[in-house]
């Protein structure tokens, strides 16, 4: 697919984006495309508010959206347009779910999870367990099972960064959001952000 491909579907994710950042919401939308057609999208909902939570990510929301719609294009052969990098939680939905492609605008220096390697096991004790200290009875490990479907999707970085850049610029720029404020990634986003 060519990047002019890729910005079609990315301009409908940072349209999700946008609207996210008018409600006060952190400005990150997805939208997942199969055979043309969108057939899921979201946005980050409750970064503000009383109900702040780590569980309603963009990503979360769309997969969400996706299995209202039917499952339409499920087999890997949906990719997930992000305006910024999935995060683990939300890599591991669209891997279990077989996206079979991830395509994002902008890097999250602080939690993403893209440039993850999948091809070792990422727990502390998994070689206790090999060498027979603990239980273990999985005949494999989760993240060997699930690497190489990692490693047969294509993940692709990068596509209208600036766009995108100027989003979480703007949020960060706020002194009234709270979401993030002071982290790693809001000081790399304002020193980004300056240089537009």
């Amino acid at each position: 697919m060519s990047n002019t491909g890729h910005e079609r579907w990315m301009e409908l994710a940072l349209e999700q984006a946008s609207e996210a950042l008018k409600q006060g919401e952190f400005p990150v939308g997805c939208v997942l495309v199969a055979g043309g057609e969108v057939v899921g999208s979201g946005a980050r909902y409750k970064s503000a508010g009383i109900d702040v939570n780590e569980l309603d990510h963009a990503e979360i929301m769309a997969l969400r959206n996706w299995l209202q719609r039917g499952r339409q294009g499920a087999g890997g052969c949906i990719t997930a347009y992000v305006t910024l990098e999935p995060c683990f939680m939300c890599l591991g939905a669209l891997m279990i779910n077989d996206i079979g492609r991830i395509v994002f605008a902008y890097e999250d220096v602080m939690g993403g999870a893209c440039g993850t390697d999948f091809s070792r096991p990422l727990t502390a004790g998994h070689e206790r367990m090999a060498e027979g200290h603990m239980p273990c009875n999985t005949g494999g490990h989760i993240y060997l099972k699930y690497g190489s479907t990692l490693s047969d999707s294509r993940i692709i970085g990068g596509v209208m960064r600036k766009e995108s850049l100027e989003l979480f610029y703007e949020f960060f720029s706020n002194d009234s959001n709270e979401y993030l404020k002071d982290t790693y990634l809001a000081h790399y986003t304002i020193q980004q952000g300056r240089r537009l």
